[in-house]
């Protein structure tokens, strides 16, 4: 009875969001953990064979940080970007790359038709090297446009595409684009009804640390602006209300674990953050 009474408290949610494009931002360190990349695997698959349309994003994580101090080179970040010279940019790709195969590999072995592409894909993620005053970031870009056709033809083909955050530039140089701009802009361009950011937190807690299951995007800026949210989830938020402020109607941060995915989509109380608009 009691897995009966789980899976019909499901159907309204798979009646709602049949046919709909969830993207879904995952962290590089994923790949490095099997039992919670295999349990974030059957979710998507799942989400994929009920009809969902799971795009899926990732980073590289700290293999990125690792594979550079193996080659003696030691990671600067400013404002939280990754500073990114020549031999740099290769680490990324190599990093990148690895991630990108292992989701497919997990997606692909749990039943579901994954693809692994970057965004240099069709020229997917169009970008420009970042320009700031007085900073050089290197080979770090913004998307200043998205193809998103072939990501389209994917999945109304049943295909789930997974994809790194590389963009290219008009003469074809790669560049380090940040994950979560990434996904949100991903979302924006597929008109997702759903971006969620699986992080390695159980969402946005208050100074006391207990989790807020409900925010709205004037919610963050006062949270921003009293220091409950600091460091590394501001940008992750900031990527949630760009996605909100231009028609993805809610985001999720959620805790990268086995089943998260599902609970928090298709249950009441969910397991992260919901942010909507206001």
């Amino acid at each position: 009875m009691k897995t009966s009474e789980v899976l019909i408290g499901a159907l309204e949610y798979i009646r709602q969001f049949n046919g709909q494009i969830f993207v879904i931002k995952l962290g590089g360190e994923v790949a490095s953990n099997d039992k919670v990349l295999g349990g974030i695997a059957q979710d998507i698959t799942l989400l994929n064979w009920v009809g969902i349309h799971p795009v899926v994003l990732h980073g590289g994580g700290k293999g990125i940080s690792d594979l550079m101090k193996k080659f003696g080179k030691e990671p600067q970040f400013i404002e939280g970007l990754r500073v990114t010279d020549e031999e740099t940019i290769d680490i990324v790709k190599m990093i990148l790359g690895k991630v990108n195969t292992e989701i497919v590999a997990a997606i692909t072995c749990r039943g579901g038709n994954a693809v692994g592409l970057s965004g240099k894909s069709g020229r997917l993620f169009l970008a420009e090297k970042r320009e700031k005053k007085g900073i050089d970031l290197g080979l770090v870009g913004d998307i200043k446009g998205i193809h998103p056709e072939l990501i389209e033809l994917l999945i109304h083909n049943n295909y789930i595409p997974i994809i790194s955050p590389i963009g290219i530039q008009e003469d074809g140089t790669a560049l380090n684009i940040n994950a979560d701009v990434a996904a949100s802009e991903l979302a924006i361009a597929l008109k997702a009804s759903k971006l969620m950011i699986l992080t390695d937190v159980k969402g946005v807690l208050t100074k006391e640390g207990e989790l807020i299951k409900r925010l709205t995007t004037s919610d963050v800026d006062r949270l921003i602006d009293t220091g409950v949210v600091r460091e590394g989830m501001i940008p992750k938020l900031n990527s949630c209300i760009n996605a909100l402020h231009s028609g993805v109607q809610r985001a999720h941060m959620i805790k990268a674990t086995e089943h998260g995915i599902l609970e928090e989509i298709f249950t009441a109380k969910g397991t992260g953050t919901m942010l909507i608009p206001k």
